[in-house]
Order: structure tokens, then C-alpha cells, then sequence
């Protein structure tokens, strides 16, 4: 089968998911189970001075009651500060310090999860509180350099030629700072973990995981067990965004209670809890600089960026990446500090660094643009960078230009007029806005096995984990074309621990790491098998050249005589195997060191503005995006869209709310915590651009899952002022910005 990639394939696991037979981390039918439920802090910063637990282990069918005066120690969590992701510091109730709101510090084991939740409510906490400190703007001097950035292990500070001096050179300059708010991962599927203890020595863990080998490995560390004796499977997820990455103190505590009661136990994270011991976005401030010359020509770009880390952890919001490499700027710099708060700790959400880098980039961008009074597109090309300043390489690919012109042409951009306020109809103000998208291409070692069994069916294995954006889908593809078998032919399992092993979903990398291993170890069966063909004198194909035999429709034949040939069962029955089996090992090569990979984009965005309550819609928005191969023009085109439509939650939403006073947060749940539903979304337009980049991967693919995001935000925001004529530099744009 030919020309399978890039089709518009329906979903491979949709039938299951819609008929409700998909089974999810928590669904698991896992006989004689009980159920854990997790007592949290209701402070953010002390220490537990007492807590009172006998009339919770006297309730009803409670089995356990586990705090940190009588849980296990475990040496592997003793000493945790500054641990590196994916192996996030995680409280297992080892000690009575309290770090944040909502850490974990009891568990309640019953029969019934009814009978848990009862009992957890009854356990009594009294504390030693000490003053939370949650503000950043007050608390910079606080401030460190971390030694990374993150976005892979980039410097966390850059220079290159005279900031400045290319400010005071400059005939227009702004300075000005922007921030953007806690974020919450609030996926469908909260997290939830069932711990099985087989045997004493042996642990099988079904999980909400983004990373089940990342989960394996670092389960194994804390309970000081061989990689091999724990087993991690996730077949099913229901939403990341990169919370379901690292592996967080709930999955430790399910296991340390099933030891303890020596059954297995189910843990359900409340939607409340996932504020707190399960990752956050940081808050941001990005003081950004630009200066330019009045033909457009930036004569300095920089930005300094101070974030939120934890107490006892380090994980810096990037936001620095895309000021150093998205424009051409020979006088730049940038910086990065964080400082430790009493949260839970910050870590990946979908594009972190990028997401809240670009808002600011780009909206800064607009500023300068209509100081300048040029229209934001064209000052962009003026200063578009045709290689990679920060690293001073070529780029693998871009295609930025024709993402401007496919994107623009489609909104209908060159009727734009320049003035703020001057679209409206009747009382609303309507506004036009756009801003660049960009994310790193990532790769890492990933394998695959693809098997022909002898009665003629075709499996393909590889660990991987599908978080809800099309894996199984994508993968079937690949394994069919490469294969030359009919995508109904191919069963791809995934999301277990016993398979080959994959790296984490996240980074957008899992097209381009185990899509480039299934790829191989597709190939390497096709050869096998043709190579037991031509050699085998029994066969039609006996004696032939590898190029002239063919496999299509379950049989190989020979190109020049297509009625020569057989079927694959023929072929392995004659042989005597149960089955053929192909392998490979895919990871990155030197390709880094020469090219610089991106996937681009440009997005732009309409809104409507009542012109006296200042309430903000998106009415539409088109994207256009480059990001090397599109595997599936269906599952691609709603990564894409999901993408911008969190880009409108984040510039009109989402925000976490915390009181500094307590240290709390205010909105831990779906009514306040607020993220669109359609009913606030207008119309999305998702557009791409083929690339065909032979440096980046196997597959050609530069992944698509975070690029949607990036931009999107700052789109919105520069329609808004567009709209408005004010600037909101602090997101969300809420209407007590605009009308006061």
C-alpha cells in the first residue's frame, strides 16, 4: 500500500472510545481492590504539629490510615532537592514539612471509595504555619541563575554583540515588562494510578501516564527494585499536556499502600488536588527591549524572564528560547532566574517555555510595529532570520514565509487598516492580530519490532503511550506503507512496559522518535521476508532480485510477472517459524550538530469587543503552520486547532488565582478555574505547509502536538488592542483591563 501517510485516516481507537470500551488508568477491573483517597495541606508553608487519625481508622471498612508517623521510609526519597525532571521530588509522607498547598500529607485506605473519602475527612491536621511566599515581582532579588533553561539543557542566559548599543542606535525603542499567570493542567482524565504488588519483588502499576518506561524507572529507584521487576501500562489517556510526564507522589503512595495492606489499590487525584502535587505553569515576567531603526530593522532584541520553582525542586519556564532565535537581531540577549515559592512544582505544560516566550515576543513585536507604523506582518520579513542567529546554523527547514502568505491570504490580512479602533460594528469593536508560531524539533532513541505470524497476520509493538492525539492511528500508517499491507491488516499495540521501549509523550516527539522506529522495523521485516523468499527454492520468487519482488494484498510476487507469487502464510509455513519478526533502534544522530530544526507557523486572530463592558470573543482564527511531514491530515488538523484554542484560553481565560496572604489557591475546580467550552469559540482554520526536510528523522515528521499553541495568545491579545486601542501586557485579557 502506497501514499498511506499524510491520509486522513479515521481514528483506529475511535469505535472503542465512543462505545465507552476504551479502559483508562482508573477502569481497570483488577479483582479483591480497594481504594486510597489522599489527605492534602490546607497550608502552604510549615510544618504538621499534630495529626489526629484514630477516629478515621475506626470508620467504616477503612483498612489503612498511612501518615508520616507510621508510613515505610523509603531511602531512595530522602534527599531529593534539586532533582531533575522526569524524576520530579515527590512528598511520600516521610516528614512532617509541609512545602505547598495541597501536598500530600495522609492516605486513606477502605474498602469502598465512598467509605475512603468519609474517613479522610475525619482525619484532624493542626500545623505550625509559617508565612507563604508566593509573589514574584516582590521577591526577584531572591532570584538565582539556574544552570539550564530547560528547553533541552539551553543556557540559561545568551549574548550576542551589544544590547546596548543597539538600543541607543535605534529610532524607535519600547521597554516594557509581561506577564503571564499560573496555569493549571486540567485534563478530562485526572490522574489516577491501581498498584499491584504480584509478588513482594514484582509491582505492576496501571497508570495515567505520559512516560510509562520514565514511571518504571523511577518507581523501581524509590522501592529499590530491578527495572525489570516493574511493570507500567497505559493503553488508554484521557489528555497530558505534560502533567502525565514525570511521575508524581500519588503513583509512590498507591504503591507504598498496596504493600501495606497487601492488596491493590486504586488512587483517584481529585480535581481540587491537581492544584498542587501535580505540576503547574509557572507565572511569568519577561522584560523585553527592542529597538529598530525606522526603515523596521531591529538594532537590539532582550529579554529577562523570572519565574516560580519550588522549595524543594528546579524547573525554569523557558521563556527566553524564542527571543534568541526567532528574529534576525545582531545585538541580543536574554536571561533567566527563578525564584522558590511555596507551590508544587512547575513543571512541563503544553509548550512550556514557548507558550508564555512567545506571548510576549509577540506582542512586544506588535508594540514596535506600530510605533514604527508598519504593518506587523511586513516587519517581521524584514527581520525574518533566513538561519538560526542564536546557534548560527542553517535551518533543516522553513517555510515561515509561506505560512505568513497562506495564513494571511486566507484571513484576508491586506484589508487590515493600521489604526487601533478603527473596525466596528454597531457597538462592537472588532480587531485583527497576528503573531509567529515556533517550536524546537525533538528527537530521542526510541525501538520498534514489527511481526508477520505464520497464519498471516502483521503486528507492530512499540511501548509509546497515546495521550488522546492519534497515535494509534499514525503509527498503523507507517507500520502499513512501509510494510505494504492495508492499514486494516496492521495491530499496533502500545502502552505497556513488556513492549520495545519509547521515550516519554511529550516534547512533540513522539512521531518523529517512535514513528521513525516503527518506520525501520517495518522495513526491516519487508526485507527479511523478501529475502526468505528469493532464497527459497520452493518459492515463485526463487532466485529473483529484491527490487523486482512486491508485497501487496497479504502475498509477495514478482514485479515482472505479478502471477508469480504467494501468501505470507505460504512463505513462513514452508520456513517452519510461528512468525517473521523485524526490529529497529531509532535515535538522533549528528543531524543536530549541523542544522537547526523548528516546525514555524504564523497565526491570526479576529476578536469582537464590546465597546462598553469590554467583553472579548474570538469570532475566528487561521493558522498556518510548517512542520515537516504530516503523518494524518485529520488527527494533524485537530492537533492544530486544539493547539490555538488553548492559545485563546490562555490570552482570555485561564488563570490560577492564589492568595498571598494564605498561599492558596482560590479557583481549584472547573466552575472558577475558567477554560472555554465551544460555545466560546468561534471559527478555527487550521492550514499547513508539507515540508520535505531530509535532515530532521527517519519519518520526515517535526511534530505538531505544541506548535498550535505558540502565538496563539499573543494573536488574540494584539487583535484585542487592535480592537481597543489599550495594550494589555498581563494575560488573561479580561474586561476590567479594558474598561478601566
Amino acid at each position: 500500500m502506497n501514499n498511506l501517510i499524510g491520509q486522513p485516516l479515521d481514528r483506529i481507537d475511535g469505535r472503542v472510545k465512543v462505545t465507552g470500551r476504551a479502559v483508562y488508568a482508573y477502569e481497570h477491573d483488577v479483582p479483591n481492590a480497594v481504594y486510597a483517597v489522599m489527605v492534602t495541606s490546607s497550608i502552604a508553608n510549615g510544618r504538621i504539629a499534630s495529626i489526629e487519625t484514630h477516629e478515621a481508622e475506626r470508620a467504616r471498612s477503612v483498612l489503612l490510615v498511612m501518615t508520616h508517623q507510621n508510613s515505610p521510609k523509603l531511602p531512595a526519597v530522602q534527599d531529593q532537592s534539586e532533582t531533575s525532571p522526569p524524576g520530579r521530588a515527590v512528598q511520600v509522607l516521610q516528614d512532617d514539612r509541609v512545602y505547598y498547598p495541597n501536598q500530600p500529607i495522609g492516605l486513606v485506605v477502605a474498602e469502598t471509595f465512598v467509605d475512603a473519602v468519609a474517613a479522610a475527612q475525619l482525619v484532624q491536621v493542626q500545623y505550625q504555619a509559617r508565612p507563604p511566599q508566593v509573589d514574584l515581582e516582590s521577591r526577584l532579588s531572591q532570584g538565582y541563575t539556574p544552570k539550564k533553561s530547560g528547553g533541552g539543557g539551553a543556557p540559561s542566559t545568551s549574548k550576542r554583540g551589544d544590547v546596548e548599543a543597539g538600543l541607543k542606535e535605534a529610532d524607535q525603542r519600547i521597554e516594557q515588562v509581561y506577564w503571564t499567570p499560573f496555569q493549571v493542567h486540567n485534563p478530562m482524565e485526572p490522574h489516577a494510578t491501581i498498584a499491584v504488588w504480584d509478588t513482594a519483588q514484582h509491582l505492576t502499576i496501571y497508570d495515567a501516564t505520559q512516560g510509562i518506561f520514565g514511571a518504571r524507572g523511577r518507581v523501581a529507584s524509590v522501592f529499590a527494585l530491578p527495572p525489570s521487576n516493574v511493570r507500567v501500562i497505559s493503553p488508554y489517556l484521557g489528555g497530558g499536556f505534560g502533567s502525565k510526564g514525570p511521575t508524581w507522589s500519588h503513583v509512590i503512595l498507591a504503591a507504598m499502600a498496596a504493600k501495606q495492606v497487601n492488596r491493590p489499590v486504586k488512587l483517584a487525584v481529585t480535581r481540587p488536588q491537581m492544584f498542587g502535587p501535580v505540576g503547574l505553569r509557572s507565572q511569568t515576567r519577561q522584560a523585553i527591549a527592542i529597538g529598530a531603526k525606522s526603515d523596521g530593522t531591529i538594532t537590539a532584541l532582550r529579554n529577562d524572564t523570572a519565574s516560580h520553582t519550588s522549595m524543594f525542586g528546579e524547573f525554569v519556564e523557558a521563556a527566553t528560547l524564542p527571543t534568541r532565535m526567532l528574529y534576525q537581531s545582531s545585538n541580543n540577549s536574554t536571561s533567566q532566574v527563578i525564584v522558590r515559592s511555596n507551590i508544587g512544582q512547575s513543571s512541563y505544560m503544553r509548550a512550556p517555555g514557548e507558550a508564555t516566550g512567545t506571548f510576549a515576543l509577540e506582542v512586544a513585536m506588535d508594540e514596535m510595529a506600530y510605533a514604527l507604523k508598519m504593518d506587523p506582518v511586513a516587519f517581521r520579513l524584514k527581520n525574518y532570520a533566513e538561519t538560526d542567529p542564536d546557534e548560527n546554523k542553517p535551518w533543516s527547514s522553513k517555510s515561515l514565509r509561506e505560512c505568513y502568505r497562506q495564513a494571511g491570504e486566507r484571513f484576508g490580512w491586506s484589508r487590515r487598516p493600521l489604526e487601533a479602533r478603527s473596525m466596528r460594528e454597531g457597538n462592537t469593536l472588532i480587531g485583527w492580530g497576528m503573531a509567529t508560531s515556533v517550536y524546537p524539533t525533538r528527537r530521542s532513541e526510541s525501538h520498534a519490532s514489527a511481526r508477520l505470524n505464520a497464519d498471516g497476520t502483521f503486528s507492530v509493538d512499540a511501548g509509546s503511550q497515546d495521550l488522546g492525539t492519534g497515535t494509534y492511528t499514525i503509527m498503523t500508517q507507517i507500520a502499513a506503507e512501509s510494510f505494504g499491507v492495508s492499514p486494516r491488516q496492521v495491530r499496533f499495540r502500545l502502552g505497556d512496559t513488556i513492549l520495545p521501549e519509547t521515550p516519554v509523550s511529550g516534547g512533540s516527539q513522539t512521531a518523529a522518535s517512535t514513528g521513525s522506529a516503527v518506520q525501520l522495523a517495518s522495513q526491516a521485516l519487508r526485507e527479511k521476508l523478501i529475502q526468505m523468499a528469493i532464497t527459497d527454492a520452493q518459492s515463485p520468487m526463487s532466485g529473483a532480485s529484491a527490487q523486482d519482488v512486491a508485497l501487496e494484498g497479504g502475498r509477495l510476487y514478482r514485479r515482472s510477472d505479478p502471477a508469480k507469487g504467494e501468501t505470507f502464510q505460504q512463505l513462513i509455513s514452508r520456513s517452519g517459524q510461528a512468525y517473521v519478526e523485524g526490529t529497529a533502534d531509532s535515535k538522533p544522530g549528528s543531524e543536530k550538530e549541523s542544522y537547526s530544526m523548528y516546525a514555524f507557523g504564523a497565526q491570526f486572530a479576529e476578536v469582537r469587543v464590546d465597546a462598553d463592558l469590554g467583553e472579548v470573543s474570538v469570532s475566528r482564527m487561521v493558522g498556518c503552520f510548517a512542520a515537516g511531514k504530516i503523518l494524518n491530515a485529520k488527527t494533524a488538523r485537530s492537533q492544530f486547532m486544539g493547539g490555538m484554542i488553548w492559545g485563546i484560553s490562555m490570552a482570555l481565560y485561564e488563570e490560577a488565582a492564589v492568595d498571598k496572604r494564605l498561599g492558596r489557591w482560590v479557583n481549584n475546580n472547573l466552575a472558577e478555574y475558567h477554560v472555554p467550552v465551544n460555545a466560546d469559540i468561534g471559527q478555527i482554520e487550521a492550514l499547513w505547509v508539507d515540508e520535505v526536510d531530509h535532515h530532521i528523522n527517519p519519518i520526515g515528521a517535526k511534530g505538531i502536538g505544541e506548535i498550535g499553541i505558540t502565538g496563539a495568545s499573543a494573536a488574540v491579545a494584539n487583535a484585542v488592542f487592535h480592537a481597543t486601542g489599550k495594550r494589555v501586557r498581563d494575560l488573561p485579557v479580561t474586561l476590567d483591563k479594558l474598561i478601566i
